[in-house]
Order: C-alpha cells, then sequence, then structure tokens
C-alpha cells in the first residue's frame, strides 16, 4: 500500500496508462509502505485507508459504443496499449474506512448484467471480512446499473444500514418518465434507477444534494452534469491529501486519456460529457491530484 501525496496524471495522458505499477514507479515517491491484504489493493491517503475491490468485468464492444471517433482510430489506441476489439471492461468499487464509518463508493452492477458479467462486490468484500450489513453510508456516482445495480438483490435492499448519496440531479431526471421521452435516453436507464434506488428511497435512506456539499467527515459531492444530469465526484480529504472518486468520466483509457472528446453512447448529454472530461483532466494535471475511476483497468487508481 502506497500513500501518494501527489499522483502525475500527465504521465497517464501520455497513452502509458495501462502500466500502472511503472507509472507510480516513476511519478511518485511512496510515503508509507503497508502490507497488501488479498482481495482488494489498498491506497493511504492521509491517514485514511481506501480500498479497491472488483466487480468483476463486462465485455464492451468499442466499435459500436465509443462516439466522435472512428473503429480505425479506436484500434490505433487500443493496439499501443496490447489491447484489442471487444474488450472487457473493469468494475471497480472503492471501500473507505473511517471512525464511525465505513463507506461504499458505488456498488456494482449486482444482478443486473446477469451471470459472469459483474455482481462480484459482495464476494470480494468478503475477502477482507467486509459484510453488507458493515456498511454505513454509499456514495453512489450516478444512477447507472454497474454502479447503482449492487444496491439490491431480488428487489431487496442489501446494505441495509447504509445511507445512500446521489446527485439530486439524477434523482429529478429518472423519476420523471417525462424526463425520457423529452430527451430519447433509453428507457432502461429509468429503470435501473427506479428498481435499484426506490427500496432506499422509500425506506427514507437516500440522501441527495446539488452543486458541492460536504456530505461526511473529510468527504465533499460535486454534481458534474454530462454522463448522466446527476453525475457526481466525490472527494476525500486528510492531512493534505486528496483522492477524487470521478465515475464515468472516462471508460476507456487508451483511448480518452490521449482524446478526451471521444465519448460514448452511455453519455446522456455527449457534449456535456466532452467537456466535463477536458475540464477535470486539465484541473487534475494542474494539481497532480490521486484519482479513483471505476473502468479504469483494476484497481482503478493510477498507481
Amino acid at each position: 500500500m502506497f500513500t501518494v501525496k501527489k499522483l502525475a496524471l500527465s504521465t497517464l495522458l501520455t497513452g502509458s496508462v495501462l502500466f500502472f505499477p511503472a507509472i507510480h514507479a516513476v511519478a511518485s515517491v511512496p510515503q508509507h509502505v503497508v502490507k497488501q491484504q488479498a482481495g482488494g489493493y489498498s491506497v493511504q491517503v492521509g491517514d485514511t485507508i481506501v480500498t479497491a475491490f472488483t466487480d468483476g468485468s463486462v465485455p464492451q464492444d468499442l466499435h459500436a459504443l465509443l462516439r466522435r471517433t472512428t473503429a480505425e482510430n479506436t484500434d490505433a489506441l487500443l493496439a499501443k496499449n496490447f489491447q484489442a476489439n471487444p474488450v472487457e471492461a473493469s468494475i471497480n468499487a472503492f471501500y473507505i474506512a473511517m471512525p464511525g464509518h465505513k463507506i461504499l463508493v458505488d456498488t456494482g452492477s449486482g444482478q443486473l448484467f446477469g451471470p459472469g458479467k459483474g455482481g462480484r462486490l459482495i464476494e470480494s468484500l468478503a475477502t477482507q471480512g467486509i459484510r453488507p450489513q458493515d456498511i454505513t453510508d454509499i456514495l453512489i456516482t450516478h444512477a447507472h446499473s454497474d454502479h447503482a445495480g449492487g444496491l439490491v438483490k431480488d428487489g431487496q435492499r442489501v446494505f441495509t444500514r447504509a445511507q445512500v448519496y446521489v446527485g439530486k440531479p439524477d434523482i429529478d431526471f429518472f423519476f420523471n418518465d417525462e424526463n425520457q421521452k423529452k430527451s430519447g435516453y433509453d428507457q432502461n436507464y429509468f429503470d435501473v434507477a427506479h428498481k435499484t434506488l426506490k427500496p432506499y428511497l422509500d425506506a427514507g435512506k437516500v440522501k441527495t444534494f446539488s452543486g458541492t456539499e460536504q456530505l461526511l467527515p473529510g468527504i465533499s459531492g460535486t454534481v458534474h452534469p454530462g454522463h448522466t444530469p446527476g453525475s457526481a465526484f466525490y472527494t476525500l480529504e486528510s492531512k493534505g491529501e486528496k483522492i477524487t472518486f470521478v465515475g464515468d468520466i472516462i471508460h476507456v483509457a487508451a483511448v480518452q486519456f490521449p482524446q478526451p472528446n471521444v465519448t460514448i453512447a452511455y453519455d446522456e448529454d455527449q457534449d456535456g460529457a466532452a467537456r466535463v472530461r477536458n475540464a477535470a483532466f486539465a484541473e487534475f494535471v494542474k494539481n497532480k491530484d490521486l484519482i479513483a475511476a471505476p473502468h479504469l483497468p483494476f484497481p482503478g487508481s493510477g498507481m
């Protein structure tokens, strides 16, 4: 485990994104080294431990999914990273342990993709003795199936103690059927939001936020509309260090790091998603911030 004060994200943007250990070795100096445990990958931010857990992966046909690119361009960028279409996309979730709180950032896909396509988060958490009933807070980056799907099983809440945080614009958007008709966004996205979040809404276990708000000790949420109307970043700060959980501003590292204007079919607002990604990348490079993303190759935090 490493504590990283600053991550040279500019190194990632050159196209070497998939080689995390090598990048880490040249881009930063480990502050503390702590023994890793089986089942997850941990980084220390200040005095707080953040652990990445896998929910598995899901196949993605990038020729069909990516926008503002060509199949030839996509293939060339993938080849530079020793990949080929279709790819297996990681689904990562992140666990934060702090006094009085055991926090998840996203919950994976649960049962929603079917057997062999994600749905392994509970199994992964169990490798380190973490049970669903231990979780006190869940930070949902947005209301898509591979982030909120793990909230429920057979229509019931999986994390019975947890308070769920989600950007208010996602609730406003996905819980109004008129928005589907106006936007043309696939009906499945609306169905998933209802299926995953309504049990928690009915139990009074959802807190929403707009703009930037302090949600938990050392953790703030900021809504960045684009991928969905309520897509959010969550930033953890501790002892002068920080990590930002960026949700789906990036799906395909090999393509979107070097070409951030490339979007994906899942983006509700294609222009907005590209703007958010470009602005975020510029900020992270300027500040050399550590980030964590659900679809970067596991562990998803650029270490």
